[in-house]
């Protein structure tokens, strides 16, 4: 796959439920999304910048909405859903894969913002379509499938300095 150049378009896709809750788990920190979108980019062309977010009534959550929108990022906002028995699940999975195909023929690069392993299929699909994808997320909460199916990994945790707040 081509190596990073500055003529390349970008597409960030970030997936914060799952950002969040590794970077809580790990460190109990939260996640600088500037230097992620900062590095993400890597001086190449910006064409998109989507966090895929869950809406959960907490009250910081609408600061954080905000801030992400500032930093630069588009935000797709969907409600977490509770079932009868109280169980709550939401998560973008579809949402972002739609959007990465669709965002296929108009960028070079794709870097999902992820550990999610269900996304190994998509960064193989991506790839045969020629488009170079990138990982990032923390080595230790990163499905092995999802590394070894991007072209390239970058482990949020070898610089905690620059990734988390």
């Amino acid at each position: 796959m081509t190596d990073i150049h500055a003529n390349q378009r970008v597409a960030i896709l970030a997936d914060a439920q799952n950002l969040y809750h590794s970077a809580q788990s790990l460190y109990s920190r939260n996640i600088d999304y500037s230097a992620l979108l900062s590095k993400g980019v890597s001086d190449r062309e910006l064409v998109r910048a989507i966090a895929y977010v869950i809406r959960a009534d907490s009250p910081e959550e609408e600061s954080f909405f905000e801030a992400l929108k500032e930093i630069g990022f588009e935000r797709k906002i969907k409600d977490i859903k509770t079932f009868g028995d109280g169980t709550k699940k939401a998560d973008w999975d579809v949402g972002i894969s739609l959007d990465a195909v669709t965002l296929a023929n108009h960028v070079d690069v794709v870097v999902l913002c992820t550990g999610d392993g269900d996304f190994s299929r998509l960064c193989s699909h991506l790839r045969h379509e020629g488009v170079r994808v990138e990982v990032m997320a923390f080595g230790s909460s990163t499905a092995d499938e999802l590394v070894e199916a991007a072209d390239t990994f970058l482990d949020l945790s070898e610089r905690e300095e620059t990734f988390l707040l």
